[in-house]
């Protein structure tokens, strides 16, 4: 927490705090520091509105408060700061409407407030600040039409970015004004399949960076009307219906080509002299063949997406691209490639997933000594593991093959953030080795036949936030003779059948704090690549919700927390500190042999939508307040020991009479 003796240092010019894990409320003392220019409180946990007192701050020339999580609507006292430069407000949870008259702010330079919840409109006040050069709107709420209005004298604008908000209606014709824009940002704007005048764009001849994906338009885009464009560096059309001809020629420094979804057949041959292209992005498209061989000679290509096509093969020989590339990153996932080709020792990450190859994974796969992440999910890969990935894998995916065999120690780097050797057909035991991978986030191994107790040592791993043992041949307690298990940051637990036993101690889950309050979660694993943004490789696990299993992949990482112990040989009562677990979504305790009485202070779990204790040994009756967990929608109490009432929540009520089957004593 920031002091509020901080405003005792009135004459301070700078304070620069960030990634200093700083809580709470910005103090109003901070207004105090009249003679401030400076501040930056960037990448903390700062919450609230912002002080009123802010607004005396009227030296201030930058503020800096990027990554909190600040609320409230825009502070009109910010209005007041006159000498402003730059505002930095990105990825906080403010909302509201901007203010509709910004001109007092007329030496502002910087405005950047993506990532946040902001709506309405743009106010064309915005663009009449005769210093603004970069203005960042992404990714919030803002909706309705673009009015620039009448500019009394020529925009310096150079960056705009308004891309993932709600905008609708027709693309403004007005942006052609902006002539000083080398960035324009414009993606998934909803045009209501309407027509798009593209030519509106050749009036921005200083463009280095245009982004047009998923604008949501019925037109058809000739690319070479981009040709003049001579700057053009960056250019994303993801999306769009494209018409590409042969004599297609982009401007020579091209170095970041993004046509992803544009209903490409073939594969775009003017890409053969982009000389300077760096990252190519070609992928959810319908290209079908092989991939072209001279596609590996351009001299800085390092970043290639061919992912979700229909390719089967590649031209040239097995080591066409080890040969001729400096490549970083390839992704070649969901298509029909049956070998896998020889990749240079400079890549870093490698995605294979959902192909055909099959026999054992290359060993030559071990000479890659820079490789980050490695994905080869959903193959037909048999043989052993090889014991030799490169000590910096951060990401090994081998999941759904027929690989057999223990895994060898040897292939666990210190550095894994994430491992899915699940539904394969390992053996032997959990290698202990991975209590050295203190970054560990993902842990699955499901469905194979590993044969080991319970691994009370993946508890020092203190970021590990998803782990799956399910469908093994894990046997024993999964307590410590002290009794609880402190997993801080676990939100996804899968030991489902297993061989486990024993009675888990009453205090067990009062250590599990992620499922106790809300609190920041990664649901994508990053791929440290360059290009523009980040790459991601989406996590997926399967989950047992509402009686029946589903995929649970990206974004539903950070919505679901999911306890499931159904399967196993557990005795006992069902313990007390379950009801510490407020955030818990799904709970599946069914099929073991659980006794004494449903707790009723299972009603705490006040976000619980699944809720599955059928097959057990309990006793007593079902607690009414049940019925009041209103996001409750499924449960299931059959072949249990239940007796008295049925009761008459609307909730409980609305439930199949199967999920209270078997259960002598109930009536109602």
């Amino acid at each position: 927490m920031l002091p509020d003796s901080i405003g005792k240092l009135k004459y301070l010019r700078v304070l620069s705090l960030n990634y200093c894990n700083l809580l709470g409320r910005i103090p109003s003392s901070l207004g105090n520091l009249t003679f401030l220019a400076k501040l930056d409180l960037s990448f903390n946990g700062f919450t609230g509105e912002l002080p009123n007192s802010m607004g005396s701050l009227n030296r201030l020339t930058n503020l800096g408060l990027v990554s909190n999580k600040l609320s409230g609507n825009f502070p009109h006292v910010l209005l007041n700061l006159s000498e402003i430069t730059k505002f930095d407000l990105r990825s906080n949870q403010f909302e509201g409407m901007l203010p509709s008259n910004m001109s007092t702010l007329s030496k502002l330079e910087d405005f950047e407030i993506s990532d946040n919840l902001f709506s309405g409109s743009i106010p064309n006040s915005i663009f009449m600040l005769p210093s603004l050069v970069h203005l960042d709107l992404e990714r919030n709420d803002f909706s309705g039409p673009l009015e620039i209005g009448n500019l009394s004298s020529p925009s310096k604008l150079g960056s705009f970015a308004l891309g993932e908000n709600n905008f609708n209606g027709p693309i403004s014709e007005c942006i052609s004004k902006l002539t000083e824009l080398w960035l324009l940002d414009l993606s998934f704007w909803n045009t209501r399949r309407g027509m798009v005048d593209f030519n509106i764009f050749l009036q921005l001849e200083s463009l280095t960076l245009l982004d047009l994906s998923y604008i949501n338009t019925r037109s058809t885009l000739d690319v070479s009307i981009f040709s003049p464009l001579l700057s053009l560096s960056d250019l994303d059309l993801s999306g769009i219906n494209l018409k590409i001809s042969s004599t297609l020629s982009l401007p020579s420094p091209m170095d970041t080509l993004i046509l992803s979804s544009c209903n490409i057949l073939e594969f775009p041959k003017f890409l053969e002299n982009a000389t300077s292209l760096l990252y190519l992005d070609i992928s959810a498209n319908q290209i079908e063949g092989q991939v072209p061989e001279w596609l590996w000679g351009l001299p800085v290509l390092r970043y290639v997406n061919i992912s979700q096509n229909l390719f089967s093969g590649f031209e040239g020989s097995v080591d066409v691209i080890q040969i001729r590339g400096g490549l970083v990153m390839l992704d070649i996932s969901s298509n029909t490639f049956q070998d896998l080709p020889l990749l240079p020792n400079s890549m870093k990450f490698f995605s294979g997933s959902d192909n055909q190859f099959s026999g054992e994974i290359p060993r030559a796969i071990c000479e890659l000594v820079a490789l980050d992440t490695l994905v080869l999910s959903n193959n037909n890969f048999n043989g052993s593991i090889p014991p030799c990935f490169s000590t910096i894998l951060s990401v090994l995916y081998l999941g759904n093959n027929s690989l057999s065999g223990i895994f060898p120690k040897e292939s666990i780097s210190d550095n894994l953030r994430s491992l899915d050797v699940g539904s394969n057909q390992l053996s032997g035991e959990l290698p202990k080795s991975l209590i050295n991978c203190t970054q560990l986030e993902f842990l699955n191994v499901e469905d194979n036949i590993i044969k080991d107790k319970f691994p009370l040592w993946l508890r020092l791993l203190p970021n590990l936030q998803i782990l799956v043992l399910r469908s093994n041949d894990f046997y024993g307690p999964i307590s410590s003779p002290g009794g609880s298990l402190s997993f801080p940051k676990l939100r996804i637990f899968d030991i489902s059948d297993n061989r486990f036993t024993g009675v888990l101690p009453s205090d067990y889950f009062s250590g599990w704090t992620a499922m106790l309050s809300v609190v920041d979660i990664e649901d994508r694993t990053p791929i440290r690549f360059a290009g523009r943004g980040s790459g991601y490789y989406h996590k997926s696990v399967g989950l047992a919700n509402k009686g029946s299993n589903m995929e649970l992949v990206g974004s539903g990482f950070t919505i679901y927390k999911t306890i499931d112990v159904s399967g196993n040989r557990f005795e006992g009562n069902i313990p007390k500190s379950i009801d510490l677990l407020k955030e818990l979504i799904v709970l599946n305790m069914s099929n073991n042999a659980f006794t004494g009485h449903i707790p009723p202070s299972l009603s705490n779990l006040t976000n619980l939508q699944s809720l599955d204790l059928s097959q057990n040994r309990l006793s007593g009756e079902i607690p009414p307040e049940l019925g009041k967990l209103t996001f409750l929608g499924w449960m299931n109490f059959s072949y249990n020991r239940l007796e008295g009432p049925i009761p008459q929540a609307t909730q409980i009520q609305s439930q199949n009479s199967s999920s209270f089957a078997e259960n002598p004593g109930l009536c109602g």
